[in-house]
């Protein structure tokens, strides 16, 4: 693993550290191939011209993706999380829907032309 992304992950505080794990791992299960590094600041797993990145913020933990459109079967079966224009945040109370996660990493890694 990409040494500032090692180090990236073990500065996540506790009450975090489990959302970014999983996240981390999901992306991985998806496309183990995938190349991860720190850009804008956040591990970030690209693969092709796809990518996805993971960020710690002060109060949940966010998925980001290239676009809206990656989101918008997750946005329905699951309104009450909390979405920006291409994100999920994920407070330290949710329960992360690991398949319909799995499903906005995939379209997003795999569709990155669509926004």
């Amino acid at each position: 693993m990409n040494r500032d992304v090692k180090k990236y992950l073990d500065a996540v505080p506790e009450a975090r550290r489990g959302h970014v794990l999983t996240l981390h791992r999901l992306i991985l299960e998806c496309f183990p191939d995938c190349v991860v590094d720190m850009r804008y600041k956040m591990p970030t797993y690209s693969h092709g011209d796809g990518w996805v990145a993971v960020a710690n913020q002060k109060n949940y933990v966010s998925l980001y993706t290239c676009g809206a459109a990656h989101l918008k079967s997750f946005k329905k079966k699951h309104p009450d999380f909390r979405t920006g224009t291409g994100c999920i945040n994920f407070h330290q109370s949710d329960s992360i829907p690991a398949a319909d996660v799995k499903a906005v990493i995939r379209h997003a890694i795999s569709h990155p032309k669509e926004s």
